[in-house]
């Protein structure tokens, strides 16, 4: 049976799956209904799961080994939603693109060999549990990781940020904002000149960069000299070796600030760190010819890099690509109400069609072409 074949077996299938976790949207790591609802799909085609994965309760693997030898190939699955926008970055329909394209190659992989494995990873929003697998070994027996994200328009795998999220707790003293000032060492002062401090900055440091913050915390009355404040910052450049020249560079002003106001601070990481995206040419170049051979709508070449994922951490470890499929709707704007509506019509369905089957070929083409497999991997090792 052909892979259209076995996609049209499928089909509503994997529109039930997509419509199902939009209509019941979870947040990250709070994801128990959604993984258990792909979990359950897969066992259905006879995928070994084991939940729970690098101490991630709704983390998941699983997994499909032919009685040949091969490669493994992996698909990545996303499944949190945003708050009170529900799934308007699209990820039920990156779920249904990578159980979709897992359960159709392995219906193959018994007569052409390997494994293939699909990946669950919470809370790409936040803390994205791909790091800690790109970190613990999740990846190590994998050949090639692939995922593909939802957009407004279909484009090819590129570059994506590296990123830092910091936050800043000063501590001043309270005191009576009006009788007596000089008592009071003002938390919020601090948090104001580490905003200044990191305007100043932004005049010196490259096109790519991007530091954008919000303080949390600024004080509980103006008569009162605030003794607490917080401030959270994304930093974010193009390679991870800048964004942490420029974390430094920030904690010093931080400590400036302390200075100017005799505060003090302490300094965390509130989110997990992603690192940039390094798409593998080779691989995404065997993607796009089949998603250009599936899709109605143009394939565009890919964009600069605006955002980050921590799909960056993966392809740190293991050649990857995470290119878009488009819904057809240019210019429709991520993280919106709109954009989860969109994801359920008639266009979010050919998304699904589209992505699933130049995973599906995708992840064939490399495991009967060793020479394909050797031009991905020693890319990798060059980069």
């Amino acid at each position: 049976m052909s892979l259209e074949k076995n996609y049209e077996a499928i089909q509503e299938e994997l529109n039930q799956i997509s419509n199902q976790l939009y209509e019941n949207p979870e947040l990250g790591d709070q994801e128990f209904e959604s993984m258990k609802l792909l979990v359950n799909y897969l066992k259905t085609y006879d995928f070994e799961v084991e939940t729970g994965i690098v101490d991630r309760p709704t983390a998941f693997r699983a997994e499909y080994t032919s009685s040949k030898p091969g490669p493994t190939v992996a698909y990545l699955a996303e499944y949190d939603a945003l708050p009170g926008i529900g799934h308007g970055c699209g990820h039920n329909l990156i779920a249904a693109f990578a159980v979709g394209a897992g359960v159709i190659l392995r219906q193959h992989i018994e007569e052409i060999g390997g494994k293939v494995v699909v990946l669950g990873t919470p809370a790409e929003e936040t803390s994205g549990a791909k790091v800690p697998m790109s970190e613990q070994g999740t990846f190590e027996d994998i050949d090639v990781a692939m995922m593909v994200h939802g957009a407004d328009v279909s484009s090819e795998s590129g570059p994506m940020l590296a990123m830092d999220a910091l936050q800043f707790d000063f501590t001043g003293k309270a005191a009576h904002a009006a009788a007596s000032p000089e008592q009071g060492i003002n938390a919020l002062d601090a948090v104001i000149q580490l905003f200044n401090g990191i305007n100043a900055l932004r005049e010196h440091v490259p096109d790519d960069v991007r530091i954008h913050g919000i303080i949390t915390k600024g004080g509980e009355a103006a008569g009162i000299v605030p003794a607490e404040a917080t401030a959270q910052f994304y930093i974010r450049a193009n390679e991870r070796k800048l964004v942490d020249e420029l974390g430094e560079k920030v904690r010093n002003i931080a400590e400036g600030a302390c200075l100017m106001t005799g505060a003090s601070v302490e300094i965390s990481n509130y989110e997990l760190s992603y690192d940039n995206m390094i798409t593998n040419q080779a691989l995404s170049d065997t993607f796009t010819k089949h998603m250009k051979s599936y899709s109605v709508n143009p394939v565009y070449p890919a964009v600069p890099a605006t955002g980050s994922a921590d799909m960056g951490n993966v392809s740190q470890v293991v050649p990857s690509i995470h290119p878009f499929a488009g819904l057809n709707e240019p210019g429709l704007v991520f993280h919106t109400k709109e954009f989860a509506e969109k994801t359920i019509t008639p266009d979010g369905e050919a998304a699904i069609h589209d992505a699933v089957l130049a995973l599906a070929h995708t992840g064939y083409d490399i495991i009967v072409n060793k020479d394909l497999l050797h031009a991905i991997k020693q890319e990798f090792e060059n980069r």
